[in-house]
């Protein structure tokens, strides 16, 4: 599960009573009937499995602590599950962007009020409200994810072409039978590094 994942599971919630600033969020992050918009968001990340490193419930509070702690992860172009911070003292998960707009997932929201609505929703704004972009959630790659991209990598490094400043040594190697000329781009194991060792000290 991702914080976006999270929050879409969320969609429709509400606080209760109305007007009450009382929620799930708010009871988890242990400070209810406050405004809540970052406690969600603090509560998408948790649930995904990977805290926010800095635990407020305030948007501003967060921003500055990323930038005089992690100021690499402040980014100009958003992707899904980034943080968005915006100008109005408001906070959400990245959905979609475009050039122009960027939707999120937000709590405390409603399409009367921005930032104190009371439900988790979908809202698309204009990028000029947006203060800055957090990419507090990175994703942990598993192993066999990790093979399956190392496959990839040594698929596609095998097919590059042998530079010409190498050719004429690689052919000579061919002939003095070190290399048999097979995949001259792909990796090889230590033992076969070896092998081919001893073979050109041989052929001296």
């Amino acid at each position: 599960m991702t914080p976006l994942e999270a929050a879409r599971a969320d969609l429709g919630y509400m606080e209760s009573p109305a007007g009450s600033n009382r929620t799930k969020y708010g009871e988890w992050y242990g400070m209810n009937g406050v405004p809540w918009c970052m406690e969600a968001v603090q509560y998408w990340h948790w649930a995904a499995g990977q805290r926010i490193p800095y635990k407020t419930a305030s948007c501003s509070e967060l921003l500055s602590w990323y930038r005089a702690n992690m100021p690499e992860r402040i980014v100009t172009e958003p992707r899904e599950n980034d943080i968005c911070i915006f100008t109005f003292g408001h906070v959400g998960i990245v959905e979609s962007a475009g050039a122009l707009t960027v939707t999120c997932i937000e709590g405390n929201t409603s399409l009367s009020s921005d930032d104190n609505g009371g439900a988790v929703m979908r809202r698309t704004r204009k990028r000029e409200q947006v203060q800055a972009f957090i990419r507090a959630w990175v994703e942990e790659m598993s192993y066999e994810t990790f093979k399956e991209y190392m496959t990839r990598f040594l698929a596609e490094q095998a097919e590059q072409p042998l530079p010409g400043w190498a050719k004429g040594e690689f052919q000579a190697a061919i002939d003095a039978g070190i290399t048999d000329g097979t995949s001259p781009m792909g990796l090889i194991p230590r033992y076969q590094a070896a092998l081919m060792a001893v073979r050109a000290r041989e052929d001296r």
